[in-house]
């Protein structure tokens, strides 16, 4: 049986963005030619205290560069100007409140159920 060998990295960073880590490495083809990987490595913690990693990778190739480059840029414009470069996910904020419709009566939202969840906001 063959054993896989990882080829080693020619030039490595990496963004750490909080139980998410990328790592961007340039690697070489078989034919010493350069291409990249992203991978998005997510940390998940169990009620143990113990942890294990998620990975997921993608192969990026030197002839992709050019169109996935502007579509990243596009798409990336995008988002900053409908939303701007605030962060308003509940996930990322802890201190997050959702804006209410009807500010007359305000009512404290159980988290213990998910029966609690409003599906009109997807």
């Amino acid at each position: 049986m063959a054993e896989r060998v990882e080829q080693e990295e020619i030039f490595s960073q990496v963004l750490r963005a909080g139980r998410r880590t990328y790592f961007f490495d340039v690697r070489a083809t078989k034919a010493d030619d350069y291409y990249l990987t992203v991978t998005e490595s997510k940390k998940f913690t169990h009620d143990d205290g113990t942890f294990h990693y998620q990975k997921h990778k993608i192969y990026l190739y030197k002839e992709d560069f050019t169109d996935f480059h502007e579509m990243l840029g596009k798409a990336t414009d995008y988002i900053i100007n409908e939303k701007g470069n605030e962060v308003i996910s509940e996930r990322h904020q802890k201190d997050f409140k959702k804006e209410e419709t009807n500010t007359t009566e305000e009512t404290p939202k159980s988290t213990e159920s998910f029966t609690d969840v409003s599906f009109d906001d997807i």
